[in-house]
């Protein structure tokens, strides 16, 4: 199945909130760095305030980066604009991120419900329904935001589905014969159906048999927050699809050691 989204050499390289081990988490200046690195993926959060706005903003509470307090979700938009992070940085709209670069693409992780019905109008009003992957930790808001999405958008696999693929058998040396629980065919029906197209899963989970397993049932795997060189390596060597981290600089250097970076056009 062709996916815009994904329309891109292997491995892709995230910059994890923009690169946050160069610059405060999820602001412009780390995204801004990620592009002039030569970033074609941005990978970043979304939470809602409570006059619907969608922020670029990782935490449930404002405490650990800002010197506000309390839940995001609770502050107006007017409040929100004024805090800093790090005490300097602005807290970026997702449809401004969206905006200023329009030939990237974007990593998006709902992080919470308020953001839901937010996410189609911030899409519609960018047209960046093929540049974006809708991500959560949550199968009932993946499951929410698919119902309220009125066109076809990349999406991950759900908590329940990574569960489905590491539970599968790999056998021979296609890494899969007969699975347990929904049969091969299936289940890998079943994701192209709803747009699901990646796996996006921590290192501990991205085993090789894993790796195997997902790219049977047609998916890409993405690994984070993989930070240290020896571990970018080793993933590549497993053949992942892609690397979120947070030390974009490192990243970079490995890929270009290896052959294996493909920045953004015009980069």
């Amino acid at each position: 199945m062709y996916v815009p989204f994904l329309d891109h050499p292997r491995p892709i390289a995230f910059a994890h909130r923009g690169g946050a081990a160069h610059a405060p988490e999820n602001s412009w200046s780390a995204f801004e760095h990620a592009v002039k690195l030569g970033y074609a993926y941005l990978e970043t959060d979304a939470r809602a305030t409570s006059d619907g706005k969608l922020m670029a903003f990782h935490d449930l509470n404002l405490d650990r980066v800002t010197d506000a307090v309390g839940p995001i979700s609770l502050k107006p938009y007017r409040v929100v604009a004024a805090l800093r992070v790090a005490g300097t940085e602005p807290i970026p709209l997702i449809e401004d991120l969206l905006g200023a670069w329009p030939d990237l693409r974007f990593n998006i992780d709902l992080k919470d419900e308020g953001g839901i019905p937010l996410l189609p109008g911030v899409l519609r009003r960018t047209g960046a329904w093929d540049r974006v992957c809708v991500t959560s930790f949550s199968g009932a808001r993946l499951r929410a935001a698919r119902k309220l999405l009125d066109h076809p958008v990349c999406m991950t696999t759900s908590p329940s589905a990574i569960a489905a693929v590491r539970c599968s058998i790999g056998a021979g040396a296609s890494g899969l014969g007969r699975a347990q629980g929904p049969p091969t065919r299936l289940l890998a029906r079943r994701f192209s159906k709803t747009e699901v197209c990646c796996a996006q899963v921590p290192g501990r989970v991205a085993t090789g048999s894993f790796v195997r397993r997902a790219h049977a049932f047609g998916l890409d795997v993405h690994v984070w927050t993989i930070n240290d060189r020896a571990g970018m390596t080793r993933f590549l060597d497993l053949d992942v699809d892609g690397i979120m981290t947070d030390d974009i600089e490192a990243l970079r250097e490995v890929l270009i050691e290896r052959g294996q970076w493909y920045p953004r056009m015009g980069a």
